[in-house]
């Protein structure tokens, strides 16, 4: 297979929205393996996947494998990584793979973390970073971070994006690429206004609606990402940068001990049926 067809074996490691969109996604052009945790997580995964591909033209839910062995995904080309924000299980599942499918590209889906840094708890260099965002079948765009020690796999990533309908965009390995980095101080600076004010949500997601032109309000938009995950990304770029604007504010430190997460957990800044 040359550089320039990408990749025709694909597997995904993660049971989540990010792995389950992806997985839809790469349906529509080659069989797709499905690495999840358990055989609970599996049939959930399973369902999702089946879901978006009626979604998705050209979706195909019979080129997809759910499987919980790794040893499973050993003729994929590449393996993308897509579970909980944090180096250490993300570096600990990459080292179990890279063990178990030792010809495979490795590429990490975070949105926050250093690539560098997850490539090293992974043992491992060959580790690029892979960027999409959900929901990952209407999302464009992806954010690829290709470090030297993974520069082979440059060319295949790029040209899997482009098979997949995507629109890569090469950035460099700094907290949060470039959407989060510059996304984060403006979705805080919301929250912390809603703190300071007292304004509705809703009058705050008015405004930058109608008077920016954005299809989401700020606030809408954590309760879409998850306050956990938005947490996740601000501690992320505040230890790297120390900029105020990237701390997660105390209204979402709040809402994440009181377990107010947002639509997954039914409640956030708005509530949710």
């Amino acid at each position: 297979m040359s550089a320039n067809q990408g990749y025709t074996s694909p597997g995904i490691a993660g049971s989540g929205a990010i792995a389950t969109g992806l997985a839809a996604v790469s349906t529509t052009t080659a069989d797709t393996i499905l690495l999840a945790r358990s055989e609970a997580s599996a049939w959930r995964a399973e369902e999702k996947v089946v879901a978006a591909c009626a979604k998705i033209e050209g979706g195909e839910p019979s080129r997809l494998r759910v499987t919980t062995d790794p040893k499973d995904l050993a003729d994929c080309d590449v393996i993308v990584e897509a579970i909980v924000e944090e180096v250490g299980p993300k570096g600990e599942l990459l080292r179990t793979i890279a063990e178990a499918c030792p010809n495979a590209d490795l590429a990490t889906t975070t949105s926050s973390l250093s690539i560098a840094e997850i490539a090293e708890a992974a043992g491992t260099p060959k580790l690029y970073g892979f960027h999409v965002f959900n929901p990952v079948p209407r999302m464009k765009l992806v954010e690829v971070c290709i470090p030297d020690g993974a520069a082979d796999s440059r060319e295949k990533a790029l040209a899997w994006c482009a098979a997949l309908g995507k629109t890569a965009v090469e950035v460099p390995d700094e907290a949060g690429f470039v959407v989060n980095r510059l996304l984060f101080p403006y979705l805080f600076d919301a929250a912390r206004m809603v703190e300071r004010t007292g304004m509705e949500p809703g009058a705050v997601d008015t405004c930058m609606k109608l008077g920016a032109g954005h299809p989401m309000g700020p606030l809408a938009l954590l309760d879409f990402v998850g306050m956990d995950v938005s947490k996740a990304i601000g501690d992320a770029l505040y230890a790297e940068s120390n900029e105020p604007t990237h701390n997660p504010p105390p209204i979402i430190v709040k809402m994440c001990e009181e377990g107010k997460l947002g639509r997954k957990s039914g409640a956030g800044f708005y509530s949710y049926d």
